[in-house]
């Protein structure tokens, strides 16, 4: 008995140790440090991995980091974007607290010459950008103007249209409500084919804004940007970056419920494929069922975005990026007020009829190659193709009022016209370049060498039905403009005005003018839309050379276009053009936190019926050229936190296309000789303390038509070009105390009076508009509340006339809920 209970005892004894032993190996240990660079500077947002768990952390504004671990021998992986990956292995016991510092170098495969990795920073602030150079530039380092726009802001400011974001950026402003913007005076519009996705050509269907939750970013390349990407508008070109994949598990799903009927559900995944991280991914999908303010409108969109990093080896990395957009909708041809009271109509207005539709399906696929074949030379490459498909029924204005029988306007009745079209476009892109650096003697050299390819295509199948003017006599067909000499020529009405083909909108009876039309009595005509395509060629060579403070860049770029006349036809013939495009630039660093630059850049774009992509539009007009003269600073403050732009520009253009205001023909254009755009730009954006974020802009820009064959219109301010813009937007986050987790946002935009077109005298007046944001973040739910247009204050955000006038939204509000997760 005695030996059992000795026995017992020893076992209650070896028991109770090996649960204390379990008890304190399951005690937390802790490591926290500081991640630098190689030049002794904290890295924010930088990443701390254990390696073979879900354990991470990233560091602070103040470089700093601290981990929870379970006791025992463990891998750190520290990583941060452009900088050299390392590892620390550590053993660390129960309870023990260890400091661990980490350093992270530059390497040959620092700098990327294609954006592959993605951007691991959550801040507004973006140091570098691949839009100026072709390869990862500090943008203190590029002598050209950017603006751009962070995820991070737009999800704060709960901006899903890049309409909304523009706003933030310096001396951009909205054209339309379409995919249509002014940079500093020029227009730059989704259809034109000059904008960018990753820094390759692409475009839009136009009519829509799509949703920008599969993007990284928004930047704007001001001034001609030719040199680098070939035909664009002088005002600047606009970037879309798409998110990239993540070495590190991110998941957030939100879900948004607002104004007119809002629901919107988005979702962001990435992260390791694979155990060794060589294959990564990111999926972003969203949903958006939404109506409008606008009578009779909605967007019910579908987005799938998905992206796939192959990291083949240190030296090899190869993107692939797919958009897909789904989109139904009503196209909004804007407002039309009766005669030059903008008042007399209410702002929701919108000349739609219940059978209305537009249908659009787009893709962008986009395949793009880094290798490194040692310390200094670098191949990269990228292939997109994007693709469009239209199906359009609509009714709109004939942007005139209809016609008395002595050929006045009827100010409350608006000619309407009828368009049935459907269309599909396909865009190709090949960049393909060399980055080489280099020393010679105490000069450094950045060379990048390369060849682009560009082509669009409408194909045969194109068609529009078109229902228009004015039915003749007999009531058998119909005559385009109503002549009051011939009024016998026309159908006639019990008051003796003519029949209009397509009944006139009647701004006083707006409900009937909007119900289901019996289109049935009208007379269709097919009209034009000719298959169209083109290509170009190009190769380009430039340098950026540092000596000391000083740096240089040289560029030169050959374009050689050709466009196919009657394109698909027996007499199909081959036009083309061509351009020497040179690219000039200095950066002189006047202090570690002021660079001063200077650029001359020249600009060229081809003006076919290809490349404007409108079958109404007339032409073959003349090229555009262009050129730029730029002088600005850039510089950081507050520990790399803070940076602040400012510029003085002159930009002259020749041959730009406006509205010719033809009866009948409301797309028709017609060039006018010069134009000259001047202006004073200046930027804020970063944080002011590790808690507040802000970002401000002002913009002066006086834009003024200097030659041109109608002598009226020689010093004319440029349509939708306000000479003055200003923006601030700031966010504050609560981190002590009882309402830690609160942050609250509040911004200002303000636009200046804007004429409207070169032919009349009609404007838009000034407007300031007040928004507000509220955030709330419990652990891993974040709950936010957008308000915005706190005022209610009536506005425009761009028009061509009085007949097509585009309002901006009035008091609206968004509530979103996100969910983020590993």
């Amino acid at each position: 008995m005695k030996h059992h209970l000795t026995s017992l005892f020893t076992f209650l004894i070896l028991l109770s140790s090996v649960c204390a032993y379990g008890q304190q190996a399951k005690t937390p240990a802790t490591i926290s440090g500081y991640i630098r660079d190689n030049n002794g500077e904290t890295l924010a947002a930088a990443t701390v991995l254990v390696t073979g768990t879900a354990i991470s952390a990233a560091s602070n504004a103040s470089g700093a980091y601290r981990l929870q671990v379970p006791a025992g021998r463990h891998i750190l992986r520290y990583s941060f974007i452009g900088l050299n990956t390392i590892t620390k292995e550590i053993d660390i016991a129960p309870g023990e607290h260890v400091k661990l510092d980490a350093l992270l170098t530059a390497g040959s495969n620092a700098l990327q010459g294609v954006e592959i990795t993605g951007r691991k920073e959550k801040t507004y602030k973006t140091k570098s950008t691949f839009i100026g150079n072709k390869t990862e530039t500090d943008i203190k380092d590029l002598p050209q103007s950017v603006s751009y726009a962070s995820k991070e802001l737009m999800a704060d400011q709960g901006a899903v249209r890049v309409g909304d974001v523009v706003k933030n950026f310096s001396g951009v402003n909205q054209f339309t409500f379409y995919d249509d913007l002014t940079i500093r005076g020029f227009r730059v519009n989704g259809q034109s084919n000059t904008q960018l996705v990753n820094g390759l050509r692409t475009s839009t269907g136009f009519w829509k804004q799509p949703l920008t939750n599969y993007l990284e970013r928004v930047e704007v390349l001001k001034g001609p940007s030719s040199a680098l990407y070939g035909n664009a508008s002088p005002g600047g070109v606009v970037n879309r970056v798409t998110k990239k994949p993540l070495d590190e598990t991110r998941k957030s799903i939100s879900l948004s419920l607002g104004s007119f009927n809002t629901f919107r559900a988005l979702a962001d995944f990435t992260g390791p494929a694979n155990k060794d991280s060589s294959l990564l991914y990111r999926l972003n999908l969203g949903y958006e069922d939404a109506n409008s303010f606008r009578d009779l409108q909605f967007d019910k969109n579908v987005i799938v975005a998905p992206s796939l990093s192959f990291i083949a080896s240190p030296k090899t990395r190869i993107n692939f990026d797919l958009v897909y957009n789904s989109s139904r909708s009503r196209l909004d041809r804007g407002q039309a007020v009766i005669g030059n009271d903008l008042f007399s109509t209410p702002q929701s207005l919108a000349l739609s009829a219940g059978n209305d539709f537009l249908n659009e399906q787009t893709y962008i696929v986009t395949l793009s190659l880094n290798h490194q074949f040692n310390s200094k030379l670098s191949f990269n490459a990228g292939y997109s193709k994007t693709g469009y498909q239209e199906d359009l029924y609509e009714h709109r204005s004939a942007n005139a009022y209809a016609k008395d029988k002595l050929g006045n306007d009827i100010p409350n009745l608006v000619a309407m016209q009828i368009f049935q079209r459907k269309r599909k476009r396909y865009i190709d892109n090949f960049s393909g370049y060399f980055n080489y650096n280099e020393k010679t003697g105490p000069i450094a050299h950045k060379i990048v060498i390369g060849y682009d390819y560009g082509s669009e295509k409408m194909p045969v199948g194109a068609s529009q039905l078109t229902a228009s003017g004015y039915r003749n006599a007999s009531n058998t067909g119909t005559i385009t403009n109503y002549v009051a000499k011939d009024s016998l020529k026309y159908l006639r009405d019990t008051k003796g005005n003519p029949v209009p083909n397509v009944a006139s909108f009647n701004l006083n009876d707006i409900l009937n003018s909007q119900r289901l039309q019996d289109d049935s009595k009208s007379f269709f005509a097919p009209t034009t839309l000719s298959p169209t395509y083109y290509y170009l060629h190009a190769g380009y060579a430039q340098d950026q050379l540092k000596l000391g403070r000083l740096q240089a860049l040289v560029g030169i770029r050959y374009e050689y276009y050709t466009d196919f006349v009657n394109y698909a036809s027996p007499t199909q013939e081959k036009t083309h053009s061509s351009a020497w495009l040179p690219r000039f630039g200095l950066v002189y660093t006047a202090s570690k936190n002021v660079n001063i630059y200077s650029t001359y850049v020249m600009g060229y774009n081809p003006q076919t019926a290809a490349t404007l992509a409108n079958p109404n539009a007339g032409g073959p007009f003349d090229p555009v050229t262009s050129n730029m003269i730029e002088l600005g600073a850039k510089s950081s403050w507050l520990d790399d936190r803070l940076s602040i732009t400012t510029s003085i520009y002159q930009i002259e253009q020749k041959n730009t296309l406006y509205n010719a205001n033809v009866a009948g023909q409301p797309d028709l254009l017609r060039p006018v000789g010069k134009e000259r755009s001047r202006g004073f730009e200046f930027d804020i954006t970063g944080r002011i303390t590790p808690y507040w974020s802000v970002l401000a802009s002002y913009a002066y820009n006086d834009a003024k038509i200097t030659e041109s064959g109608v002598a009226t219109e020689v010093g004319q301010q440029k349509p939708n070009a306000p000479k003055n813009m200003a923006n601030i937007w700031t966010r504050y986050n609560i981190t002590k105390g009882a309402l830690s987790g609160l942050g609250l946002g509040l911004g200002a935009n303000y636009v200046d009076r804007r004429m409207l077109s070169i032919n009349v005298t009609q404007s838009i007046p000034a407007y300031i508009l007040v928004d507000a944001a509220l955030f709330y973040n419990i652990g891993k739910v974040q709950l936010q509340f957008n308000a915005n247009n706190l005022t209610g204050k009536k506005y425009w955000v761009g028009g061509y006339d009085y007949i097509r006038l585009f309002p901006g939204a009035p008091s609206n509000y968004l509530l979103t809920l996100t969910y983020t997760f590993n």
